[in-house]
């Protein structure tokens, strides 16, 4: 614990009374009334979440579209400004160095969202990539704080609570706005809970007075990482460490829709990806349902139905709170992959039919 990092929310979550733990190198706020009750909070009416663990790093310059192109698996190239991308740095050899967000700023401007326990991988991985580029890698990590605002009645909360305009701000874009207080923040519209939700990143500064005004509201219910796990869970939503890794290609983790094999200049990774997905990979990430309570956990053995052979292993699993069901995610051979297969999962020492089905539990509700 000596070495561990504090967001500059920190004070507030512990003046909370919210249950600590560390993540990622961070001492983060897992839950404060209950994962339960901010799980359905977010799901029903508006949460906040404090994610200035999150890395942010600026890739500008000359070359910076050709080079963000040239680590990105997805197609950045010729796109509005204030438009947001989901996908992946890539290994030669096809695994995931991470999965991120790239804002457009400019054709000379982007800024990049990275996962928090990736923050000193990525940013050394893309300081090396960037040498023979004409572009500046700026590390902001340490300048910004970050909000996740996530609810159906997020708009409302940002408009009536914070004073920002939203309604204007469509899935997956960004605007740098002027706050009433005359303060710059930079707001987008993505989310990572299957509802409606907004990001704030600004000065940790001004972080502190928005979290502050929106506890004062009563109108966002404080939220962990927790629930934070079981939304984005319910919807199939990726977690970089589960469903992503090292040893994990964005093709094995049925993420093939942000890898663009044929944009122009290609990517690092992409003839491994290309093989992959012309071949068929070997191991596909599936949904897993079972008929018990027994609850699969991440790292449990997933079996043939006989209980003989392990043919894969659980990503995530939780007895789902929005669908009152055990489910999980799980990596598993591709011959088991088909929809309504049976298999098994080992818990404990204990072993339970299970059903693959599609990794989406629960219905987004994204506004698009």
């Amino acid at each position: 614990m000596e070495n561990i990092k504090k967001t500059c929310l920190h004070q507030r979550h512990v003046a909370l009374g919210a249950q600590m733990s560390p993540f990622a190198g961070f001492d983060m706020p897992i839950q404060y009334s209950g994962i339960t009750e901010e799980h359905n909070a977010v799901r029903t009416a508006c949460g906040v979440f404090d994610v200035s663990h999150m890395g942010e790093v600026l890739v500008t310059g000359a070359q910076a579209e050709e080079f963000v192109s040239h680590i990105f698996t997805n197609d950045i190239t010729g796109a509005p400004d204030g438009k947001i991308f989901y996908g992946m740095m890539l290994h030669p050899d096809g695994g995931t160095v991470d999965d991120l967000l790239v804002y457009r700023r400019g054709e000379n401007d982007f800024f990049l969202v990275i996962n928090a326990a990736n923050i000193d991988k990525d940013i050394a991985w893309i300081r090396e990539n960037a040498k023979k580029f004409d572009v500046k890698i700026t590390d902001l990590c340490d300048e910004l704080g970050e909000l996740a605002v996530q609810g159906p009645e997020a708009e409302e909360v940002m408009e009536n609570v914070l004073g920002i305009h939203c309604s204007d701000l469509a899935f997956y874009t960004f605007k740098e706005t002027t706050l009433p207080n005359g303060a710059e923040a930079l707001v987008s519209r993505t989310g990572y809970t299957g509802e409606d939700g907004f990001e704030i990143y600004a000065s940790p500064a001004l972080i502190v007075e928005i979290w502050d005004a929106l506890m004062e509201s009563g109108k966002a219910v404080p939220c962990g990482l927790g629930c934070r796990d079981t939304l984005r869970f319910e919807v199939g939503l990726p977690l970089y460490g589960d469903e992503l890794a090292d040893d994990i290609s964005p093709i094995e983790a049925g993420l093939s829709i942000f890898v663009k094999i044929d944009k122009k200049g290609g990517f690092i990774g992409r003839d491994a990806v290309a093989a992959q997905k012309e071949a068929g990979p070997k191991r596909k990430l599936v949904g897993l349902e079972l008929a018990d309570r027994a609850i699969p956990r991440h790292g449990y053995e997933v079996l043939t139905p006989d209980g003989g052979e392990v043919i894969g292993h659980v990503t995530t699993g939780y007895r789902g709170i929005s669908v009152d069901k055990s489910i999980a995610m799980a990596l598993v051979d591709s011959r088991y992959a088909a929809i309504g297969t049976p298999v098994a999962v080992r818990i404990r020492k204990k072993t339970f039919p299970a059903t693959v089905t599609a990794k989406k539990f629960f219905k987004k509700s994204y506004k698009k």
